[in-house]
């Protein structure tokens, strides 16, 4: 029963090596399992998560529709008469009398206001007294051109019988020439001396200010016993309006939209006085000049206005909207549809159909995420339609908006399409 000693000690070492080994491999296909079973429960981790994101994702979507399209533009302004006169006077002096007051109607030729005339008086009894003399002045001439002649008819008759020197008769004549030119000269005087009896009958009547139109005072600015200096510039005594049953709108249309603004173009306006009421107006004028104020460009425009009922007066401050373009049926989406871009994330997921790569479904004219990329790097208008309940990339052509909605001209689109506006954040 006694046996070698190594060869028990060897037998026990080889059942333990094979013990370790059978324990070894077990170890490993554990290890193995165990890996295998969290790898799966990740993938379904990541696709439960992944659909439901995409389950859960709710857009914002409009409808494209057929409807009419106006495009306006708009601009601010101020009311003014169509002929406003400022009036005043060349004369100087003080106010004497005042004849009219706000809102009073005139007439041509009416007197609206006098000066003190005592100077202007004077002088016009100063100017007829030097016409009277000029006048006597000129007779007198007259009577020496007779009295010389005579005389010089004397030496002739005399000069025959060699009673008149040849000295006598040249003197003679020569005194008859001269009073003929004093005559002339004494008719020039005349004529000198009428001319300032009119400048000073003129500045007599000027101090009585009339009014140079049929119309309407719009401000008085003088005063019984006030003094009026008009040596320098003019002063301003009143303001008239001619008729502001016909008034005109003056705004300043900004250079981005002056190409679009055109004589006859109809619009309308509302002023502060009446924010529920709309008045009609017409363009009658673009002018070129130029008006820069802060470095903003802006070009005068007037406007024709009818003001029938005198419910705007001159100075009211008007907001205008010119009506440039009128499309009565096209089809129309929101501006916001055609600014809609999907996130990058979302890109990914839609165009490749969840955590596996489902591609979009395609239809004409619609495109793969990444094929729109290169359309929106061309620059082609694109929108994104729900067709079939999934996102489609389609590319349209534009044409004129009014700033909320675009005309359609181009592309496959069609009345009733749902269009994505956007992604509701709650929801994604």
């Amino acid at each position: 029963m006694s046996g070698d000693p190594r060869t028990t000690v060897e037998r026990e070492l080889q059942d333990r090596l094979d013990l370790s080994g059978e324990r070894s491999a077990a170890g490993r296909r554990s290890r193995w399992i165990t890996a295998a079973a969290a790898l799966l429960v990740v993938i379904g981790a990541a696709w439960f998560l992944l659909s439901r994101g995409q389950e859960g994702t709710r857009f914002v979507t409009a409808a494209a529709e057929r409807g009419a399209l106006k495009i306006t533009v708009s601009a601010t302004g101020e009311l003014e008469p169509v002929n406003q006169v400022d009036v005043g006077t060349e004369v100087s002096g003080t106010i004497r009398t005042v004849a009219v007051d706000f809102n009073d109607r005139v007439s041509r030729g009416q007197v609206l206001a006098r000066l003190d005339t005592d100077e202007l008086d004077a002088q016009v009894l100063q100017g007829r007294a030097s016409l009277k003399a000029a006048e006597a002045r000129v007779a007198q001439t007259r009577a020496t051109v007779e009295e010389s002649r005579l005389k010089e008819g004397r030496c002739l008759a005399l000069a025959r019988k060699a009673m008149c020197t040849q000295e006598d008769l040249d003197a003679a004549h020569a005194g008859y020439l001269r009073a003929e030119a004093d005559v002339a000269s004494a008719e020039a005087q005349v004529e000198v001396a009428r001319a300032a009896l009119d400048a000073h009958e003129t500045r007599l009547e000027k101090a009585q200010i009339r009014s140079p139109i049929n119309g309407l005072v719009l401000a008085r600015r003088i005063e019984p016993g006030q003094t009026v200096a008009a040596s320098l510039q003019t002063p301003v005594l009143f303001v008239l309006a001619e008729d502001l049953a016909d008034m005109e709108l003056h705004i300043d249309v900004d250079e981005a939209d002056v190409g679009l603004v055109k004589e006859r173009q109809a619009a309308t306006f509302t002023v502060d006085a009446y924010p529920d009421r709309t008045f009609p107006a017409t363009i009658t004028q673009v002018r070129f000049a130029p008006d820069t104020e802060g470095g903003v460009v802006t070009y005068e425009t007037v406007l024709q206005v009818d003001n029938e009922g005198l419910l705007l007066r001159p100075g009211m401050t008007a907001t205008a909207e010119i009506i440039v373009a009128e499309i009565a049926d096209t089809l129309l989406v929101p501006n916001a549809s055609l600014r809609y871009r999907p996130p990058a994330g979302a890109e990914q997921t839609e165009a490749r159909g969840g955590f596996f790569g489902r591609m979009l479904r395609r239809g004409p004219g619609a495109r793969t995420v990444d094929q729109n990329d290169e359309a929106i790097d061309a620059g082609t208008p694109v929108l994104w339609v729900m067709r079939d309940g999934e996102p489609l990339a389609v590319s349209v052509q534009t044409g004129l908006t009014n700033g909320a909605l675009t005309q359609i001209v181009g592309g496959e689109l069609t009345a009733g399409d749902i269009l994505i506006t956007g992604v509701d954040p709650g929801k994604t």
